[in-house]
């Protein structure tokens, strides 16, 4: 791992901080579902660079598998569906579709907290994402189920940001709001690209995706988010 690389997780986690406490508080002053279990993922996200970050310094079994569980398999599918509710008309599909999850993630923190770990394959000099297929046992129940969240998520999170520029775009309402969906769906995009590089050998590369993924989706929300004058007889569009 390049000696740069060990900043990384620690400056993602920064961004995410903020990024987090922001989203709460705009929670607390609007309410909404969808920003409740935006800042939830994006609490999770942050979590998983700080587990990051520490275990390029030392092992420590937690930091590993809280480092799995909000990292690699929850923040993503967390963030998704708070696009699901924000854009469900049908808040029945919305909630069922979050009961499922909430199972999911029982489950999945379930067996990531009782799995046996592999602590001698485990060195600092390499990223998690680098070794974690030789700390989990291979036949780990868990290592099939994290697609399948990694998948909703992308879904979710780029389609909806992708659809919602859309609905904005068609109907010519606040063009920063266009470009920050645009830019949500874009960091959704790099955590992906980055998550595939890891499957070809390339795992150094996922904190920098990390890092670009939590600057573009700031930044998107910082836009989507900007309170504007509203046109009469052009109501706002899919506030957030």
């Amino acid at each position: 791992m390049a000696p740069m690389m060990r900043y990384l997780p620690a400056a993602t986690a920064a961004v995410i901080t903020v990024f987090a406490v922001l989203v709460f508080q705009r929670y607390r002053a609007r309410g909404g579902t969808h920003l409740l279990l935006w800042g939830i993922g994006l609490t999770m996200f942050g979590i998983a660079s700080l587990a990051e970050a520490y275990s390029t310094l030392a092992w420590n079994p937690a930091a590993f598998r809280l480092w799995y569980l909000a990292g690699a398999i929850l923040n993503a599918a967390w963030l998704g569906q708070g696009t699901v509710f924000l854009l469900s008309r049908r808040k029945r599909v919305a909630r069922t579709l979050f009961a499922l999850l909430v199972l999911g993630s029982v489950l999945a923190a379930w067996l990531v907290f009782t799995i046996p770990l592999n602590a001698a394959r485990f060195t600092p000099q390499e990223t998690l994402s680098a070794q974690y297929r030789e700390i989990l046992p291979r036949s780990a129940l868990v290592r099939r189920l994290t697609p399948i969240f990694n998948i909703y998520g992308l879904m979710t999170l780029v389609g909806g940001a992708l659809y919602s520029a859309w609905l904005l775009r068609r109907k010519e309402i606040v063009p920063t709001r266009v470009i920050g969906n645009i830019l949500i769906a874009a960091g959704g995009l790099a955590l992906g690209f980055a998550s595939t590089l890891v499957r070809f050998g390339l795992a150094d590369y996922l904190y920098v995706g990390e890092l670009i993924a939590a600057v573009l989706m700031f930044a998107g929300f910082l836009l989507v988010s900007t309170r504007l004058p509203v046109r009469a007889g052009r109501p706002e569009v899919l506030p957030t």
